[in-house]
């Protein structure tokens, strides 16, 4: 079988969770001995065809082929615009190549290819993940329910016209249930296996340790987040790293409050998880963050707000899910995760670890991935992209 992949990006040359969702997407599709025409996005250094972070042997199932993303003004809706512009681009070099039996497309990326076979062009059958379709979740303020509002439209388009709508569950599945009377197929993100060390001991530290990986942005919920730790700094005895570019201007100066910067190196961003006990995940509007995954399975427990796919992962097993820009149920999580007895807290731990050992790795992941493509693919022939 052959898939072409179209994604805005993939890691490690764009950073993202539908970047790294991608990578993984062409990773263990080439691993199951799928062939992927790879088309994808980012500085002039992803132009290339040995592609970092893949093995020789998945090369050899993997076609990149590079095309520059669209600059245009920045007026508001530009991103819009520079989407459909690179969907076309896209579009432009697809229907040249070889024929392909499924197309799977991350967000707006095949816009102008779904919008050609509304035409009555000859084209596979395209699937499409959108994520965390953040436009139709909770905006933390006015400014980015604009934003939203701007991008609602086209994505209801996409989401109408595909062939087959990819969602990553909890609450993502029921809001594109709402725009589209497409199958829907549920497929989760994945994790990689070298992330459950099975030798690794899960400890708890007697001063809690909390975390937060992520860059800075309103919806992530960090000035939410920020104050709290500030309220609380002075009566309660833990630590607090945070992980991801936060400006100088935006940090807390408190002895306990730890600013590593970006980090790209896994075995570092590992040591650290290790190290902690806690992820904070406090978003508005998430998918289902890959920090979340590779936090439970390196054995910590999760204060997440109740977004996204987050309920498929957290619960009071496995840490605490909390309503929506709520600082009084965040400081209240916070609080109870420092105050706990240790052993309760190992067991939120430990059932994190479990739970992803068990349901979230991409081993896994990927084999409900093949069969759901498979069902579609065998519906129909695979056609040569044309002019026709």
């Amino acid at each position: 079988m052959r898939i072409a992949l179209l994604t805005d990006g993939i890691y490690p040359y764009v950073l993202g969770g539908m970047q790294k969702h991608s990578f993984y997407l062409a990773k263990y599709l080439a691993r199951n001995k799928i062939f992927v025409d790879l088309y994808h996005t980012g500085s002039i250094e992803a132009d290339t065809k040995q592609l970092r972070e893949f093995s020789e042997e998945e090369l050899a199932y993997i076609t990149p082929n590079y095309i520059p993303f669209p600059s245009v003004s920045k007026l508001p809706g530009h991103y819009v615009l520079e989407s459909y512009l690179y969907s076309e681009r896209v579009y432009k070099l697809l229907r040249g190549k070889e024929a392909v039996d499924f197309i799977y497309a991350q967000g707006f990326t095949g816009w102008k290819t779904i919008a050609e076979k509304r035409k009555g062009k000859s084209l596979p059958a395209i699937g499409v993940n959108f994520h965390g379709v953040e436009m139709f979740q909770q905006s933390p303020n006015l400014n980015v329910k604009l934003q939203h509002l701007l991008l609602r439209a086209p994505v209801k388009y996409v989401l109408k016209n595909a062939d087959l709508v990819f969602s990553l569950g909890g609450k993502l599945t029921a809001i594109q249930e709402k725009l589209t009377l497409r199958r829907i197929i549920e497929t989760p993100i994945g994790i990689e296996q070298h992330w459950l060390e099975e030798n690794l001991l899960v400890e708890t530290n007697k001063d809690r340790k909390f975390v937060f990986i992520g860059r800075y942005e309103r919806r992530k919920g960090i000035e939410e987040l920020q104050e709290v730790i500030n309220k609380i700094s002075s009566s309660y005895a833990f630590s607090f790293s945070f992980i991801g570019p936060i400006p100088n201007d935006k940090q807390l100066e408190l002895t306990n409050v730890n600013y590593l910067g970006l980090i790209k190196n896994e075995i570092e961003i590992k040591r650290i998880l290790h190290a902690a006990d806690v992820l904070v995940c406090p978003s508005y509007s998430e998918g289902m963050p890959t920090v979340i995954l590779e936090a439970m399975a390196s054995g910590l427990a999760v204060i997440a707000t109740d977004v996204g796919a987050v309920s498929a992962l957290v619960s009071d097993q496995t840490g605490w899910l909390i309503p929506v820009a709520d600082k009084e149920s965040l400081q209240l999580a916070i609080t109870e995760a420092i105050n706990m007895d240790t052993q309760v807290l190992l067991q939120k731990k430990e059932a994190s670890k479990r739970m992803i050992a068990e349901n979230f790795t991409w081993d896994t992941i990927i084999q409900t991935t093949i069969d759901s493509i498979n069902s579609i693919v065998h519906q129909r022939h695979p056609y040569h992209i044309s002019e026709g």
